[in-house]
């Protein structure tokens, strides 16, 4: 996975039966090495009113708003749609109707989008390929930076203070907006009672405006804001910090607030590579891997193992590993770390719970973090995505399944031909490994004859060994069964029993009865027996009742008679 100051090389895609999956990154010109992950979307309760073919046609997607109530999300085709809520007209729609079926925002039409970020009012913040920079949603503060306070109700282009400028990344504190530019100037407006603007007073700014003063000749490549607080990170990795700071999350060593940038001299030593805002706490990584953080400790969000505010950063998770990502929101007051070897932890307030210390989860994204346990379940990155072709191990085993171009062996089942691969079947299943021995006949033969089953069936039998699935109708099921029984695969038994249950009728229940008592499928004879219980006399008509065996019918009306099946 290589890094960027404009992207990161996506590796992989995939979409599951039931699930869309993402992969997700955020650019970082010093970070050498990101780790990325796969993120179901539908953990996101708002993505769940989309349709498969709407899941399907998403690139990029954020969750935002006071309640999680709020998705914008771009297509491949570059449209932008929205739905959700729409407080404070955050949706950009023209008006002020929520929406539970997407809406396209015509304006946006083939804009790339390179970043995004929202506010609490929420106001919304979006950059282009281009470095054009889009704004709507609330704007009491002027936090759209386009000289009112007069609500946003659809995009508008900014560019006061802005023009000849590239906006390569966008981010939003409570009420006020800060943007970096390619040659890494930091513009910053909206709400600044204390000083998160960084303009030396506490005036709103209505306009973008260059911060300064120590930020001056710096080449800034990160932003971050917190609710009322905002901070950059140069490109020799040195941190800034700038406005509230009454919790100590600029990690000034004090609580006062500042009203131009401060260097995080704490820090003084270490290149940090990527910076993250909580609601009032912060967290840093350096290029080595170490995790600090600092501020608001009310859930423990800092991970230090105790609820004490911290004024300056201290190292969490110093014995653990590696530490690749970090992960804040200024609307949460959550905390989200993943490892190098994929583990990903967690702290804070999680699900209204506090925890102190970094808990290890099941998880492998940090973003799945914030969509079960954020409160709000926002995001607290944009998630993008693109198609490639990488093929996981699973879906080439898949691909690979009766393809004579790469086989090196075949069954012969009624006439037809079932191309497969010896490594695969002995790596499988037990039955194969058993026959590819030197002393078996088979192993030598570049074709096996197999007569036991019928095609259909021992097609599904060697498909389920490249692909874990069965998809067959209930009668064949009953063949695949018996397959099962005989290699002792219990696994696929178990799958077959399932998908005769699924399948079972009056038509066919006394047939499939027959078969689980000859299979020796316990459960799947109970089960059967019940339907024909409970269905008497409709199968007792069928024409699969007639024709069993004597023996076997004696037995089911003795056991029938034996449940009261006969009585009045």
């Amino acid at each position: 996975i290589y890094s960027n100051c404009e992207q990161v090389v996506v590796v992989q895609y995939f979409q599951g039966t039931h699930s869309r999956y993402l992969l997700v990154s955020k650019p970082h010109p010093l970070l050498l090495q990101r780790s990325v992950a796969m993120v179901d979307v539908s953990k996101w309760p708002l993505f769940t009113l989309l349709s498969a073919q709407e899941l399907a046609s998403i690139r990029q997607a954020c969750i935002f708003g006071t309640s999680a109530n709020e998705a914008i999300y771009i297509t491949h085709d570059d449209e932008v749609y929205v739905l959700g809520l729409n407080c404070s007209n955050c949706l950009g729609t023209g008006d002020s109707q929520s929406t539970i079926v997407p809406k396209k925002l015509d304006c946006l039409t083939g804009k790339k989008l390179v970043s995004l970020s929202y506010g609490s009012g929420p106001h919304v913040l979006l950059a282009t390929e281009e470095g054009e920079l889009y704004v709507w949603g609330h704007n009491g503060y002027s936090q759209l930076g386009n000289v009112t306070t007069n609500q946003g109700v659809s995009p508008v282009l900014v560019s006061t203070n802005l023009q000849n400028k590239r906006v390569t990344e966008v981010a939003c504190g409570s009420h006020h907006s800060l943007a970096l530019t390619h040659e890494g100037e930091v513009f910053a407006w909206g709400y600044n009672n204390c000083g998160q603007v960084g303009s030396g007073s506490t005036a709103n700014q209505p306009t973008p405006r260059k911060v300064s003063n120590c930020l001056q000749n710096k080449v800034m490549v990160s932003i971050a804001c917190g609710q009322t607080s905002s901070m950059a990170v140069a490109d020799n990795g040195e941190v800034y910090g700038w406005g509230y700071n009454g919790n100590g999350q600029l990690g000034l060593g004090n609580n006062g607030n500042q009203l131009t940038p401060c260097r995080l001299i704490a820090l003084q030593g270490f290149c940090v590579v990527q910076i993250a805002s909580g609601y009032a706490h912060s967290l840093a990584l350096t290029d080595e891997g170490l995790l600090y953080a600092w501020g608001a400790n009310t859930y423990g969000q800092l991970g230090t193992g105790n609820k004490s505010n911290q004024l300056s950063p201290v190292q969490v998770m110093a014995e653990k590993e590696r530490i690749v990502e970090i992960a804040a929101c200024h609307s949460t007051h959550t905390s989200a770390a993943k490892t190098q070897s994929g583990q990903v932890f967690m702290w804070g307030q999680c699900r209204g719970q506090p925890i102190v210390l970094p808990q290890l989860t099941h998880f492998t994204s940090t973003d799945d973090v914030f969509a079960c346990f954020a409160t709000p379940s926002v995001m607290w990155r944009m998630l993008s995505m693109e198609h490639d072709d990488f093929l996981t191990v699973a879906q080439s085993l898949k691909k690979e399944f009766d393809n004579p171009e790469t086989s090196d062996l075949k069954f012969s089942v009624d006439g037809k031909y079932i191309h497969v691969h010896k490594a695969v079947l002995k790596i499988r299943c037990e039955h194969f490994r058993s026959m590819f021995q030197s002393h078996w006949n088979e192993d030598m033969k570049e074709v096996i004859e197999i007569d036991q089953f019928s095609y259909p069936v021992y097609r599904s039998f060697l498909e389920f060994l490249y692909t874990d699935s069965v998809d067959l109708p209930p009668e064949d099921a009953i063949g695949l069964l018996d397959l099962a029984t005989s290699y002792c695969e219990n696994r696929l038994k178990k799958l077959c029993q399932h998908i005769i249950k699924r399948g079972i009728t009056v038509e066919n229940a006394f047939s499939l009865l027959s078969a689980a008592i000859r299979y020796d499928a316990e459960d799947l004879e109970e089960f059967c027996f019940k339907f024909c219980v409970n269905h008497l006399t409709e199968v007792t008509q069928t024409a699969a009742f007639w024709q069993i065996d004597g023996n076997m019918l004696k037995e089911f009306i003795s056991r029938a008679g034996h449940c009261g099946a006969f009585k009045n």
